[in-house]
């Protein structure tokens, strides 16, 4: 895998994915619903990385993509496409930065079983609009580039690796994390608008 793609992995799971992940370590069976949730989110990444390289793969075969330095190419104007969306993506959570909360899904992750746990991960991952305009960005590479699905992996296993960070943590500094993360927690919810618009930056950056 591109190390241009790579770093993706944690815009993927930047805002409401890894808030998830935090909120599950705190519950009463942190392990179980944790290692659901992580399960989920390798499901949807593949899944949908595996679809978008199917599109791009059809839409290559009527339209050249052309090569990836090439300016006028079709993938390069998809990827100018992409960072026009992702600034616009930014600017309304700026605008909107007074307003924004966290989705009221999240506090009931407070009781989640390990099913809702799984459905969770796949949830975050194919139905957020950020994660969404990353998988179509590494389907429009791989095509591009002539990547088989298999590179794809190094990608999904580095998205899955981020979103088990909190767990991680947890196992490793059990009382300290324990006492850290609801602060943790508290401030993302609080910030949440921040998080949506670096990580819209960072994706940017990326790709350009």
């Amino acid at each position: 895998m591109d190390l241009q793609i790579f770093p993706l992995a944690v815009t993927m799971m930047a805002g409401p994915q890894i808030m998830s992940a935090i909120i599950l370590v705190t519950t009463g069976r942190p392990v179980r619903v944790s290692l659901a949730f992580l399960l989920g989110v390798a499901v949807a990444v593949t899944a949908g990385v595996a679809v978008t390289r199917g599109v791009f793969g059809l839409l290559g075969a009527g339209v050249s993509l052309g090569e990836p330095s090439g300016q006028g190419s079709a993938g390069k104007i998809i990827q100018l496409v992409l960072v026009g969306l992702l600034v616009l993506m930014a600017l309304r959570n700026y605008v909107r930065r007074a307003t924004i909360e966290p989705p009221h899904w999240l506090g009931a992750l407070m009781e989640a079983d390990p099913r809702r746990a799984l459905r969770t991960g796949l949830l975050v991952i194919l139905f957020m609009p950020s994660d969404i305009v990353v998988m179509l960005t590494v389907g429009a590479h791989m095509e591009q580039h002539d990547v088989g699905f298999a590179g794809v992996l190094p990608f999904v296993g580095a998205t899955v690796a981020v979103a088990a960070l909190p767990l991680l943590l947890l196992l490793l500094f059990h009382r300290r994390a324990e006492r850290a993360m609801p602060g943790v927690r508290a401030w993302m919810n609080s910030h949440s608008w921040l998080i949506n618009i670096i990580s819209c930056l960072v994706f940017i950056a990326l790709i350009l």
